[in-house]
């Protein structure tokens, strides 16, 4: 399961920032995305496959159904890799991905 902060005051965004910062935790970096910016997915997709941390901030009361798979983690097993379908892609499955979800709503 993926954690989903509610966090009126900006507090947990800033606490995993400073994690995701810290190359002891996160080996590869964070990415930091919103729901409203175009190429969200396209970040999503990176950060499965290089196995960086993604923070998606600011998230309203729906999600994007391209998430689903990623939030049920649908992966599959193709040639020997383990995959994950996120939009119309499959992508490598990296276990050192980590997934963040805040909001400012109560």
């Amino acid at each position: 399961r993926y954690p989903l902060l509610i966090d009126p005051q900006g507090q947990a965004n800033k606490y995993i920032k400073n994690m995701g910062n810290d190359t002891s935790m996160s080996e590869y970096g964070l990415e930091c995305v919103k729901l409203t910016e175009k190429n969200f997915l396209r970040t999503l997709e990176n950060g499965v496959r290089f196995g960086k941390w993604v923070l998606m901030e600011n998230i309203g009361e729906h999600l994007d159904a391209s998430l689903e798979p990623l939030l049920l983690q649908q992966k599959f097993m193709q040639g020997g890799t383990e995959m994950i379908n996120i939009g119309d892609s499959s992508i490598p499955w990296n276990n050192s991905f980590r997934f963040f979800m805040t909001t400012k709503l109560p």
